[in-house]
């Protein structure tokens, strides 16, 4: 299995959306990109959280949340506009994966940057943004040795951004109380230790799947 099992694929605005795309002539490609310009939206938002008025700290909060979120749309229509609609190319392969590494760095190396002012701050958001980089590889290990690509979590994709866009929502409840922003950086170690737990998950599936041919 070379593709994320997603309950959304199956839903009717999904299924709309990815339709009218497609006939407005919309590439799974294009979109794709479009999805890294989420991510650096939700990364300028992330830094600009720490320096600004409690305000607009919130209204900045509450657009990397939403930008995470599209992002996250974005990677669900263009796999569906590849695959569902027909429309997948040569290139699909490298647009469908490159991107998702450049957003899962810039999101989580931008989560980082919002919580400068606590221990470790950007370095936790480094290592997270490692880690989730490596969930990839271990994966996508399974598939260059002939067998599956595992997709299990605690901390695959979906996860990790939806604990993220959690974390930046109760970050901004906590900007308009005048509270440091303890949630992100819970939520970025919560997201590091559970993709450590997901390289070892994968790992073993991997190794046994290998080891059973």
């Amino acid at each position: 299995m070379t593709r994320r099992i997603l309950a959304t694929r199956d839903a009717g605005w999904a299924r709309v959306c990815a339709r009218r795309l497609a006939r407005a002539g919309v590439k799974p490609n294009t979109v794709s990109v479009v999805g890294v310009g989420f991510a650096l939206c939700t990364f300028g938002a992330f830094c600009l959280a720490p320096g600004v008025p409690r305000g607009a700290r919130i209204v900045v909060l509450l657009l990397a949340a939403a930008s995470i979120q599209l992002r996250l749309l974005c990677n669900l229509l263009d796999g569906m506009l590849a695959v569902e609609e027909g429309l997948k190319t040569t290139a699909g392969e490298i647009y469908n994966d490159l991107p998702d590494r450049i957003s899962d760095v810039i999101i989580l190396a931008g989560a980082g940057y919002s919580i400068g002012s606590l221990p470790p701050g950007a370095t936790l958001g480094w290592i997270a943004a490692s880690l989730a980089v490596f969930t990839a590889y271990v994966r996508q290990l399974g598939g260059s040795l002939g067998v599956s690509q595992p997709f299990v979590g605690p901390m695959a994709k979906q996860h990790r951004m939806f604990t993220l866009t959690v974390a930046t929502l109760l970050s901004a409840v906590e900007a308009a109380g005048g509270l440091p922003p303890i949630a992100i950086r819970t939520g970025l170690a919560a997201i590091a230790v559970g993709s450590i737990v997901t390289i070892i998950r994968r790992t073993r599936i991997i190794a046994g799947e290998v080891g059973a041919r």
